[in-house]
């Protein structure tokens, strides 16, 4: 009765989302336009970036794991990188009145820079390559650190950002594409506005290549083939990796500052200053009981559809990367099974991302009673580990870990789309916020959960 009654409330608050920015909001032909779609690119571009750094850390763990033996590289990564990121949200959610996201996202990303720059130059003048320099392995620890902070920064600011705009840039944030609102039933209106969703889901897969599951899906079959899998090939993998990061960083820093001279961007970050202008005449400035008082009801707004994102990610990370990656096997494929693996879920879940630029279910009970449906995973992965030989063998795991992919990518960009127009505008930056940090716990239960999944 929880979740059915909770959800099917949020669904009926889902007729608000129409109103966001119907009170300020002039005829849509005063709207600028987005010119070659640059604000929804850098707006991607952005959505890639902030998941980068800690791709880089994870897919350069078979050197760590090579320098540091005795160290569970990966799960103590995972762990210290969620924990510190939920503990960064936390603050951000208290204080988001009081800050300026502009200043957040910029100082995000100057860690990020700092943390990336730092972890290659400790391996070239102090690890040298040497294997048991401990040392190196708790200064690498505490950059990831360094990045969950950033990480929140960043995240809860770009999400919160796009938030307060149409769906098409929270799409582009979480690696969709976009065309919202809904469909006039003249056939021939349906058929011109379809083809724009189809362009624009073409412009999305062409930089979807960027996609940072993708891209280091891709670097890394690219340096395995490339490389001896030795000291010198792994020493060189994990470089490249965070040399890319660090250029799409310096990428990201342009062109989010960049982002706010757009003319479409700073119609909606006008229309937003109106509603805080009207807020604070009417209730004075959100202080102290008053904004805690709101921040409760923004909670309560967003709650179901941050459940929903919660369990996404728990069922998620306790299956992978872990699992897929460490108890499945395979005699033909070998070691370039895991890769392969990797690679199918980054791909479908850039592919689930994208299909809400095609169907976006607006059914907000459905969307969360579907999150919670993805439960089903984990039973029907422990029988691909310990059932009858044929749900063991590569087509059935290899199926099961894109369909993960997908579901997690599509109800994930459904449901991040859908919460922030459930509150007014002037608080919609705090919906998204909050939403992160639902995906926050979930990433952390997720890792943790993955230490005790039953082999």
């Amino acid at each position: 009765m929880g979740v059915t009654t909770a959800a099917a409330a949020a669904a009926d608050r889902d007729s608000e989302s129409a109103t966001l920015l119907a009170p300020l909001q002039p005829s849509p032909d005063k709207i600028p336009k987005d010119t070659f779609h640059l604000a929804y690119i850098i707006y991607f571009t952005l959505g890639t970036g902030y998941l980068l750094p800690w791709n880089a850390f994870i897919t350069a763990v078979d050197y760590f794991t090579y320098l540091y033996p005795d160290a569970s590289v990966d799960r103590v990564f995972g762990v210290v990188y969620m924990l510190i990121g939920l503990i960064s949200l936390l603050f951000i959610v208290a204080f988001a009145h009081k800050s300026s996201s502009v200043v957040r996202i910029n100082v995000g990303y100057v860690l990020f820079l700092v943390a990336l720059l730092a972890v290659p130059l400790v391996d070239a003048w102090y690890v040298k390559g040497r294997v048991g320099v401990y040392g190196g392995y708790y200064l690498t620890v505490g950059f990831v650190g360094l990045c969950g902070v950033a990480d929140g920064l960043v995240q809860g600011g770009v999400v919160g950002n796009a938030g307060e705009m149409p769906e098409r840039y929270m799409q582009a944030v979480v690696a969709g594409t976009a065309a919202s609102g809904k469909e006039k039933g003249d056939l021939k209106w349906v058929l011109i506005n379809n083809v724009k969703r189809l362009n624009l889901l073409v412009l999305n897969v062409v930089a979807g290549t960027a996609a940072s599951g993708v891209l280091v899906s891709v670097l890394r079959v690219l340096t395995k083939a490339l490389y001896p899998q030795d000291t010198r090939g792994l020493r060189k993998s994990a470089n490249l990796y965070f040399i890319v990061s660090i250029i799409v960083m310096l990428l990201n820093i342009v062109f989010y500052n960049v982002a706010h001279r757009l003319p479409v961007i700073k119609y909606y970050n006008d229309l937003k200053s109106q509603a805080v202008n009207e807020e604070k005449e009417q209730k004075g400035d959100l202080t102290g009981k008053l904004w805690r008082s709101t921040l409760w009801d923004i909670v309560g707004s967003v709650k179901w559809y941050g459940s929903g994102i919660l369990i996404i990610y728990v069922v998620t990370l306790s299956i992978f990367p872990g699992s897929v990656t460490e108890d499945v096997h395979s005699d033909t494929l070998k070691d370039w099974y895991p890769i392969i693996l990797i690679a199918g879920y980054n791909i479908f879940d850039l592919i689930g991302k994208s299909l809400t630029s095609i169907y976006l279910m607006e059914n907000a009970k459905l969307a969360i009673s579907a999150s919670f449906g993805r439960l089903l995973f984990l039973p029907i992965f422990y029988g691909c580990l310990h059932g009858p030989g044929f749900f063991r063998t590569e087509i059935p795991v290899t199926v099961l870990t894109c369909l993960l992919g997908l579901t997690n990518g599509y109800f994930t960009c459904v449901l991040m789309i859908l919460a922030p127009k459930t509150v007014h505008l002037q608080h919609a930056e705090t919906a998204g916020i909050v939403v992160v940090l639902y995906l926050v716990v979930g990433l952390a239960i997720g890792s943790v959960v993955s230490w005790f999944w039953v082999l």
